[in-house]
């Protein structure tokens, strides 16, 4: 049995091409990601398969060849670019004496490092365990064994059996606290919505420069770097739009092709307030090659999290990295507002943003002048918490003139309550 390595900072990456679409990865975003792991790349493998092979993934020869290298170059750990199955890293790992790595492994130790928040280290935690529940036995055979000797004997539980029940338990207590977490932000939301505070919420693909374009609106000291997964931890912010006022900006967690299912498990609360969003600020790199694979692939992220029915406003950000490119605000046949051209980074098109932020939460919006006589004056009390109020001053007679700004649907809401009464102090 070879001692088991700690992944170090020397990795030989392996890739392969997959002749079916849906299998395939990006040998340049592994690069990236292994980069944003803080770890240093010593060698690359390459091949094409028909097929993952069931023993070792790459085929024998291939794992033959990675080994050889892995000896070659002292390499500390080996990264693969795909998902591997327990059973496939641990025939790998005996094989070449060192730590496996596959995809997944990778981007949870990215989410480890990158993890601020009390909230994030749980949701990176439950992930890892969900990911480690699978892999107890890789490497541990010995543990299979019972315990023996005065005072070990008990029920016949075996090592291995002690530590699954244990992380089951811990899975359960991170589980517990998320709730928890989960019904503050929840309880957050509900104050919002009675005040009829629209959030938006920005999505896109990791490194599209959601957290510049944040700090940009927001004037915030979010961390932003040109690196995958920079962001981990929400941030809610307050802005002020014309016409529509106060309004909640939250910066989220990028996505990537193939996003591990126990990550989205995990970020469950995180992607809640993508979910709950009255808008969503899709950010995309226009500067990206890849630009259309990496929309479609948040598309499907938002679809999994079922976030797809939101409004979106596509933001074309990094122009300032392309040639004739210029700041800008495509609309729709209608008018409508649909793409933003524009960069965080060099404080280009910022305002575009707001324009089409206005126009598009504007336009729920309803703003009226009203008259409200002494007796009719309790529905002054509730526009203020609302925070509906634009204007409000009284007249020689003690009427109340008062200029509101709300959704319709809170107009229609208040109306109803009042039988009616609202709408006969309408100025027009």
């Amino acid at each position: 049995m070879f001692e088991r390595y700690e992944a170090g900072e020397r990795a030989v990456l392996v890739h392969l091409n997959f002749s079916r679409e849906g299998d395939r990865e990006d040998l340049e975003e592994l690069q990236l990601l292994v980069s944003s792991a803080g770890v240093d790349a010593c060698g690359v493998v390459t091949g094409a398969r028909s097929s993952p092979h069931p023993k070792y993934f790459c085929g024998a020869g291939k794992a033959e060849e990675i080994a050889a290298l892995v000896q070659a170059e002292q390499a500390d750990v080996v990264i693969f670019n795909h998902a591997l199955s327990p059973a496939q890293e641990r025939n790998l790992e005996a094989l070449m004496k060192c730590r496996v790595l596959d995809r997944t492994g990778l981007i949870l130790d990215i989410f480890a490092q990158r993890a601020r928040t009390h909230e994030g280290k749980l949701q990176v935690e439950l992930a890892q365990l969900r990911h480690l529940s699978t892999r107890l036995v890789r490497g541990w055979t010995h543990l299979e064994r019972q315990k023996g000797g005065i005072g070990l004997r008990g029920p016949g539980e075996t090592q291995l059996e002690t530590d699954r029940r244990l992380l089951r338990e811990r899975i359960k207590t991170i589980l517990r606290r998320l709730e928890k977490v989960a019904r503050q932000r929840e309880q957050g939301r509900r104050s919002r919505a009675r005040r009829e505070i629209p959030t938006v919420s920005l999505v896109g693909y990791t490194n599209a420069g959601k957290s510049t374009l944040f700090n940009l609106v927001t004037d915030s000291g979010v961390y932003a770097a040109d690196q995958l997964f920079a962001t981990l931890d929400p941030t809610l912010r307050r802005i002020e739009i014309d016409q529509v006022g106060p309004a909640v900006l939250a910066d989220t967690v990028g996505f990537i092709r193939h996003l591990p299912h126990d990550l989205v498990a995990a970020f469950k609360a995180t992607l809640q307030e993508t979910r709950e969003a009255d808008l969503l600020l899709h950010v995309v790199d226009a500067h990206d090659q890849r630009a259309v694979e990496n929309i479609e692939e948040v598309h499907r992220v938002l679809q999994e999290i079922e976030a797809d029915e939101i409004p979106q406003l596509l933001v074309y950000n990094k122009v300032d990295l392309l040639e004739e490119a210029v700041p800008r605000l495509d609309r729709d046949d209608q008018g409508r507002p649909i793409r933003v051209w524009m960069s965080a980074q060099a404080n280009l098109g910022q305002e575009y943003l707001f324009e089409a932020l206005s126009d598009l939460l504007s336009r729920q919006i309803v703003e009226l002048s009203l008259k409200l006589p002494p007796a009719e004056q309790k529905w002054l009390n509730v526009f203020f918490e609302l925070s509906a109020v634009q204007k409000s001053q009284y007249d020689e007679e003690g009427n109340c003139l008062l200029t509101v700004s709300l959704p319709e649907s809170e107009w229609r809401r208040q109306v109803k309550a009042s039988e009616g009464r609202l709408e006969h102090f309408i100025i027009q």
